[in-house]
């Protein structure tokens, strides 16, 4: 059964939990008392979330063709992708194929550090802006809007690829989700696992007549300020995508 495309807005921020001293202060309120608590807020915000349509498990190209036809590319065709083929991509990279929890790409420990941004600027569907992607709920959650890929293309060295493309996917990694269990590890596993995470993209790119190329060249801080990352968001890869030349 086919999910409906949605889209709705989500509150962002503290959720107002009755802490211990609240309570207490509630207490003593009651019995005539008076207590002065000083309480900090956090401010809130309303975020877009889009439902994105199902990913589809079946296609009609082998995987050796795929494979066959992969190539790097980096000039694109002047036109816009379809937001259901943006959504497949987003899920062979790092979309959930179990119960459990599993997903498209290995990851050691099953700890998932990698967090995948989508820098929309011509995608059918979907205001331009920086969304995340929420491979739980295969959904995205808008971070910024407006179109920011000349911003990424020149904190990537100024590639007209980046800038070109309709759209790209940005790969990043939270080193400490698998240091905790890995230590001094969780840099190679979290970059063995961006690898595997771009490879599929690249082949379900060639399986839907699209096609992509990984960047690894820009400046880390310039990334993460053209598309509002955490602090903690180290980024790895872009990949910009568009149909072929």
């Amino acid at each position: 059964m086919e999910r409906r495309l949605g889209i709705r807005s989500e509150k962002m921020g503290r959720k107002k939990n009755r802490s211990p001293i609240r309570i207490i202060a509630l207490a003593a309120l009651a019995v005539g008392a008076t207590l002065v608590v000083a309480q900090s807020s956090g401010q809130k915000e309303d975020r877009t979330v889009i439902d994105l349509p199902d990913a589809k498990q079946k296609g009609t190209m082998s995987v050796e063709e795929a494979l066959r036809n992969r190539r790097s590319v980096r000039s694109y065709a002047d036109e816009p992708v379809a937001l259901s083929d943006v959504a497949q991509l987003l899920w062979s990279a790092q979309g959930v194929t179990s119960g459990d929890g599993l997903r498209t790409a290995p990851s050691a420990g099953a700890l998932y550090p990698l967090e995948l941004y989508l820098v929309a600027g011509r995608v059918d569907g979907l205001d331009a802006g920086v969304y995340r992607y929420r491979p739980k709920a295969h959904e995205l959650v808008q971070i910024a809007e407006g179109d920011r890929r000349g911003e990424l293309a020149d904190a990537a060295l100024g590639q007209s690829c980046v800038k070109d493309g309709p759209a790209s996917i940005v790969f990043a990694a939270v080193y400490e989700r698998t240091a905790r269990k890995y230590g001094d590890r969780a840099r190679r596993y979290a970059h063995i696992e961006v690898g595997h995470a771009a490879q599929n993209v690249g082949l379900q790119a060639v399986a839907l007549n699209l096609a992509t190329v990984p960047v690894g060249a820009f400046e880390n801080e310039r990334v993460q300020s053209a598309i509002g990352m955490e602090r903690n968001e180290k980024p790895l890869y872009i990949l910009p995508l568009g149909k072929a030349k």
